[in-house]
């Protein structure tokens, strides 16, 4: 079965927001490695947040050695929400996964735009492979907020208007979101192992489409 944000549903408040709820730190630079996901519609490169996410970066990075993303696609793709892909081909067939990781949303590292996080069913610790770029700002997805939260790793450095671009492909929602013409991930490659942090965010467009 498909790995997707809770089972297709969000979950939006599993739990109960804790009454000693530490803040959120100021978003970090990333502390790599960095990798370059290369798309059909172009390239992403990200900074991997190694520090903050040790799990959950080396289990990506293990799938990216591995070269478990090669040929899978963005097979769901939510305007003014997120892209998530990592899990399917061209032709929906779901890629053999690992074992299950532990949910590092502890983190507190936000699900604000541009940074990737992991996406995974209703159980907390089901993460396996497949992951998700946040398009805009979606704090309703970070720990406490949404129960157990979805664990960020890594933030775009650079390539969001890719992203942008991925994230208004006419898509057929009576198929959870697919789009129509497939956006496939042709590789993801380790390019270094430090990066420089980025100026800042890009921007949301001006002119977002309406989320369904």
């Amino acid at each position: 079965m498909a790995l997707i944000l809770a089972s297709a549903v969000l979950v939006l408040g599993q739990a109960a927001l804790p009454s000693a709820l530490p803040s959120p730190s100021p978003r970090p630079s990333p502390t790599g490695p960095v990798v370059v996901i290369d798309t059909t519609m172009g390239k992403i490169t990200v900074g991997l947040y190694k520090d903050q996410s040790p799990i959950t970066v080396a289990n990506f990075l293990k799938y990216v050695h591995q070269g478990h993303y090669d040929g899978t696609i963005f097979h769901r793709v939510i305007p003014d929400f997120m892209i998530q892909g990592g899990g399917q081909d061209a032709k929906g067939t779901e890629r053999p996964s690992g074992p299950p990781i532990r949910n590092e949303a502890r983190n507190m590292l936000r699900n604000s735009r541009g940074t990737l996080a992991m996406a995974r069913t209703s159980d907390p610790d089901s993460a396996t492979a497949q992951f998700f770029i946040n398009v805009k700002d979606n704090h309703n997805l970070d720990f406490g907020i949404a129960g157990a939260g979805y664990a960020v790793f890594g933030e775009v450095l650079e390539g969001m208007d890719v992203v942008d671009k991925i994230q208004v492909v006419p898509t057929n929602k009576a198929d959870m979101d697919r789009p129509l013409t497939p956006v496939v991930i042709t590789s993801i490659k380790e390019r270094a192992a430090g990066v420089v942090k980025p100026a800042a965010p890009a921007p949301a467009p001006s002119a977002s489409p309406k989320k369904p």
